[in-house]
């Protein structure tokens, strides 16, 4: 599992004074960079080997400003060419919002998934782990 904080700017907030929904895409995307350089060490554009295939965000509570959230991301399923990136957003010892994303390892110049195997399968099953159960 890789980890990472945030810390909420003023603007982060929407006139209901609690954070926007759509900055949990955003941080849930700057999250998974520790996993992108699994594939990409240096996160060079140009030599990307993954796709979005599709993105989830589950809304159990409220994150509020002036206190920072964790970001958990890992694996939750791995498949041949695609797998799919568990997030979740805690804030003061609570879990408030599960994201998932599934990518793929994708070849931008032929347009195909390619398998993933080797060190790099082995690199993602060591972040393999169940998804907690829903409140």
């Amino acid at each position: 599992m890789f980890t990472r904080t945030i810390e909420p700017a003023f603007y982060d907030t929407d006139a209901l004074g609690h954070i926007n929904n759509t900055r949990l895409p955003a941080w849930f995307e700057l999250a998974r960079n520790d996993l992108f350089r699994l594939f990409t060490p240096d996160l060079d554009p140009r030599k990307w080997r993954l796709m979005l295939a599709r993105i989830e965000v589950v809304y159990y509570g409220e994150l509020q400003y002036g206190s920072d959230i964790e970001i958990r991301t890992y694996i939750s399923r791995l498949g041949n060419s695609s797998f799919t990136v568990s997030q979740e957003a805690w804030q003061t010892g609570e879990m408030t919002n599960l994201g998932r994303t599934v990518m793929l390892q994708f070849d931008h110049r032929t347009k195909k998934s390619i398998p993933i195997v080797g060190e790099l399968r082995e690199a993602l099953e060591a972040h393999v782990q169940e998804e907690p159960v829903a409140a």
